[in-house]
């Protein structure tokens, strides 16, 4: 089963591909119901690299109040580049797998995130992204997920405004140049 999301961001590619990267960015996707933190005392990168499995923990709850465990997950990161007629496309890879609450009666997780410019605009990002689930539980899963993923994609498309990394100066908003007094 395949939940999918197809938005435009505003934010260039290179910022939507440095959040990608970045666990707390992805964790902001999810809040301020859902939080996702380190499971183990190594804590939580500050950036995912291609190769590593980040186990995770995730708490529902109240801002504030207090939090439930729903369940660990594994996330395993690799990324690849593909070529398209418009320039390449980015994937982040999360092949990992929930590994107890109910997502873990899933025998299937495949979510992949792909950024790109955007055709005609490369201030702002094509931002695809595909979950793949299975087994016995997921169509009893799907409308959860589906919900979720929803949520994300008006998470995604608040947050990325903030991603910049250096975001431009508006006209009118410039500093006036710094200038030293005459001798």
């Amino acid at each position: 089963m395949r939940i999918m999301l197809k938005l435009m961001l505003d934010c260039d590619a290179d910022a939507a591909w440095r959040a990608l990267h970045s666990p707390r960015a992805i964790a902001d996707l999810y809040g301020p119901l859902l939080d996702l933190s380190p499971k183990d005392a190594a804590g939580m990168p500050t950036r995912l690299e291609s190769g590593a499995d980040i186990p995770v923990r995730l708490t529902v709850g109240a801002a504030g109040g207090p939090r439930v465990a729903v369940g660990d997950q594994l996330i395993h990161v690799s990324e690849r580049e593909v070529p398209d007629a418009r320039g390449t496309v980015r994937i982040l890879r999360d092949s990992g797998i929930p590994l107890t609450g109910p997502l873990a009666a899933l025998d299937v997780w495949d979510h992949q995130m792909a950024v790109s410019p955007a055709p005609g605009d490369p201030a702002r990002t094509l931002w695809r992204e595909r979950l793949v689930i299975g087994g016995r539980a997921a169509p009893a899963l799907w409308p959860v997920l589906w919900a979720t993923w929803q949520w994300r994609g008006t998470r995604l498309r608040s947050l990325a405004r903030t991603w910049a990394h250096d975001p431009e100066i508006a006209q009118g908003d410039a500093p006036e140049p710094a200038t030293s007094p005459v001798p």
